[in-house]
């Protein structure tokens, strides 16, 4: 279970509205719920579930960041997927346009082989066999269980680490922009911007914020607007200090 946990880490602090919040909540109730009264089976769809918004969540991300390539990666699907593609305003509605495991092929863009692509794919086959009617039940003990989730909690960890250039540009797109310009800053207060435009905005995870807490601001000294910057990542680190501790 403790393990299991260690995912919420790697999900967004702050969502974009509260259905999606909602959602997560559900999923997290239903996999502790149905993991603590040995319902292994269903705990393990509702943790598939969290995974996939991980997945989700990440791509989003490289959309975000790297929008030219993303459009790019989408070469040989048909062209109304492609402007659905880039036109999805969540990233749940990934889904609707594409089939689970094509949504992994997006984290090519950050430098996963294919090899570990199908690696990340691999637990959809696994649900899918769960989730039709085959008169077997796959997880019917905590042990069976907990080796898949600590297996799911591998390529977790795998996808964060290729995840962190992208954060980086992120956040370095956020200090560069118009947050750093006191007459067009949204939020007077710096804590508030930060918290709006860049956690908000971005669905950064608590492993995320790790990461632009440990940016090197000082890389940033002689650039327009560098003092309101040191300003922003302060407010950033006071704001959220420790997220991995």
């Amino acid at each position: 279970m403790d393990e299991a946990l260690e995912l919420g880490t790697y999900l967004p602090q702050s969502l974009a509205n509260a259905s999606e919040q909602a959602y997560l909540d559900f999923l997290w109730s239903a996999f502790q719920t149905n993991y603590e009264t040995e319902r292994y089976e269903f705990a393990s769809l509702a943790f598939h579930l969290l995974y996939m918004s991980f997945v989700s969540f990440s791509i989003w991300q490289i959309r975000l960041a790297r929008p030219e390539q993303f459009a790019m990666a989408m070469v040989g699907f048909r062209s109304d997927e492609e402007g659905s593609l880039l036109d999805c305003e969540s990233p749940f509605k990934f889904y609707d346009r594409l089939k689970e495991s094509q949504i992994f092929r997006f984290l090519k863009l950050i430098g996963c082989t294919n090899q570990q692509v199908g690696e990340f794919a691999k637990f959809v086959k696994r649900r899918n066999k769960i989730a039709h009617p085959t008169g077997n039940v796959f997880f019917n003990d905590q042990a069976t269980i907990d080796v898949e989730i600590a297996e799911m909690m591998k390529e977790v960890r795998n996808i964060e680490v290729h995840m962190r250039p992208v954060i980086v540009e992120l956040y370095t797109a956020f200090l560069q922009g118009d947050s750093a310009d006191p007459d067009l800053r949204p939020y007077p207060d710096y804590a508030d911007e930060v918290r709006a435009n860049l956690v908000h905005a971005d669905y950064l995870s608590g492993a995320d914020i790790a990461y632009c807490r440990d940016f090197e601001i000082a890389t940033m000294a002689g650039q327009p607007q560098y003092d309101e910057m040191q300003l922003l990542h302060e407010a950033l680190v006071a704001t959220f200090p420790n997220e991995m501790e």
